[in-house]
């Protein structure tokens, strides 16, 4: 094998344990924030709360340059989430028991 070779599978290996992380955190901000859709539910609370969600935005845009990522992306990332989140407050407020997540929360 080539030292090119063996470099790409190191990196590969790298990303493959990153990639097992990202998911099991993801993972665990969905139980906390179906705690939150619960509660919210419980005391007919809006699914979303728009200034919290634009507290998280300008917060994760501020780690993104920090962290030297794109900010763009960060914020993407946020709201492809939150969607997720206000859809599964949404069902719980309805009854629906699905009752998942909290995307800002």
């Amino acid at each position: 094998m080539t030292d090119a070779a063996v470099h790409l599978q190191r990196l590969r290996a790298s990303i493959d344990n990153i990639d097992a992380a990202l998911i099991f955190m993801l993972a665990e901000r969905f139980r906390c924030t179906q705690q939150v859709g619960v509660l919210k539910a419980e005391h007919r609370m809006p699914a979303s709360d728009p200034a919290r969600e634009e507290q998280q935005i300008a917060r994760l845009r501020r780690l993104a340059l920090e962290a030297d990522l794109d900010p763009e992306f960060a914020e993407k990332w946020f709201n492809f989430v939150v969607a997720e989140v206000i859809r599964h407050h949404t069902a719980a407020a309805a009854g629906d028991g699905e009752a998942t997540t909290s995307p800002s929360d």
